[in-house]
């Protein structure tokens, strides 16, 4: 269920210099200001309580520079993921980040909420993909770090800092990205297994195979059981995708390849995706992480190796949950669609987070159907050392607290 900011209709600014003066005046007034991009990552973090206003990055959405043969590009932040993707494919280029409703999710937004999708495996995330970011901090200062260039290494690193911040620290207002060739073939190979400890063994045999996947997903719980192009029975438990992208020659290798390997681990059925099929099941295997009226949504990063660990603690708290992990990245996303509040915030304290930190990673609250209930502790976890130092960070770029207040680890 999206958060409701409490803020009148949101302002949309048509420039950076317009923008500016209106975080000028929302810093000299201490007015909240709340950075809006499509509104598809509303619910991540902590619900905001202070009125304030909105800023859409809606006019702000242009394409500025697209020298091609450079695989680079710069455009700015309110353009769409559905837009830049149409863009690039007109040169046969892409930018391998897989996001939900990307016909409104902006290219800022996922900067912001630093989301990346499947091929986070095979290509990397979103922070990889930034060399140069322009925005406005919480004084109405614009500034820009970086540049149109891949190997540019002047000033500070404000590509890597912004990305992840949620808008607290500024509102991002123009990227410049890398990219990469769209591939000529790509396909997907799946089987299921009746025993967690069975697709924990294949998870492992990926670290030799002789194929090069782009995307490896483990999927677990009654939402999978519905879909109806990923293979499974009444005794499956799980279901392993792998995602193979390159060459047509590369692709076919592949798939025969894995399936070579799956059937010495005795895996006696496996399922090719390919042509039409292949792009119907890559989007349901990117929608799984859009946020719905799932009671709890939870996002965890572990030690790749921990993942059917952190599965069965998930399956402690509802048997019922239903996951997509991530698994050769370590990034698991859960859905618990029957949590009352208070089970949610015992959960999240008293199971997720210290099973995450365990596993040498953490956890975090991607959406809840009723925020305003749940703690900082249980949205966040507990306070770590970096978070004083992101403290000081905030304070510079941001030191009357208007921006995004209340929502993130820091808050």
């Amino acid at each position: 269920m999206p958060t409701t900011l409490p803020i009148a209709d949101p302002i949309v600014p048509e420039s950076q210099d317009d923008l500016a003066d209106l975080i000028r005046q929302a810093h000299d007034t201490t007015t909240p200001v709340y950075p809006i991009g499509g509104g598809t990552a509303l619910d991540f973090g902590l619900p905001p309580k202070q009125p304030g206003w909105g800023i859409s990055t809606a006019g702000i959405n242009r394409l500025i520079d697209y020298p091609s043969r450079d695989m680079t590009i710069t455009v700015e932040a309110g353009m769409t993921m559905a837009e830049l993707a149409a863009t690039l494919a007109a040169e046969r280029q892409r930018l391998p980040i897989d996001v939900p409703h990307a016909d409104v999710a902006t290219l800022g937004g996922v900067v912001a909420t630093n989301y990346n999708g499947p091929r986070r495996y095979g290509s990397g995330t979103v922070r990889d993909y930034v060399i140069g970011i322009s925005g406005v901090d919480g004084r109405g200062v614009a500034f820009k770090g970086g540049g149109r260039v891949v190997k540019n290494v002047a000033g500070y690193d404000f590509c890597k800092l912004l990305t992840g911040s949620l808008g607290t620290l500024a509102v991002i207002t123009q990227l410049t990205l890398k990219v990469r060739p769209l591939p000529e073939s790509t396909a997907l190979l799946a089987c299921g297994f009746a025993h967690l400890t069975e697709a924990e063994t294949a998870l492992a045999s990926l670290i030799t195979s002789k194929t090069t996947p782009s995307a490896i997903e483990l999927l677990v719980g009654p939402a999978w059981d519905d879909a109806g192009d990923i293979p499974g029975g009444e005794k499956t438990v799980a279901r392993l995708v792998v995602g193979l992208e390159g060459t047509s020659p590369e692709v076919r290798w592949m798939l025969d390849q894995l399936a070579s390997e799956w059937q010495a681990l005795g895996v006696t059925s496996t399922l090719r995706i390919e042509g039409e099929q292949a792009p119907v099941v890559w989007q349901e295997l990117i929608d799984f992480g859009a946020t719905d009226d799932t009671a709890l949504t939870v996002k965890l990063a572990v030690r790749p190796s921990r993942v059917c660990e952190l599965i069965g603690v998930l399956q402690q708290v509802d048997p019922q949950v239903s996951i997509q992990a991530h698994a050769g990245s370590g990034v698991l996303i859960a859905k618990f669609a029957a949590l009352s509040a208070a089970d949610a915030n015992n959960a999240m304290i008293k199971q997720i987070h210290p099973a995450a930190i365990a596993a040498g990673g953490s956890a975090i609250v991607w959406s809840a159907n009723s925020p305003d209930d749940l703690t900082r502790l249980a949205v966040w976890g507990p306070v770590r050392d970096e978070t004083l130092v992101m403290q000081s960070v905030k304070k510079q770029f941001d030191p009357r607290g208007v921006l995004n207040p209340g929502r993130f680890v820091y808050s």
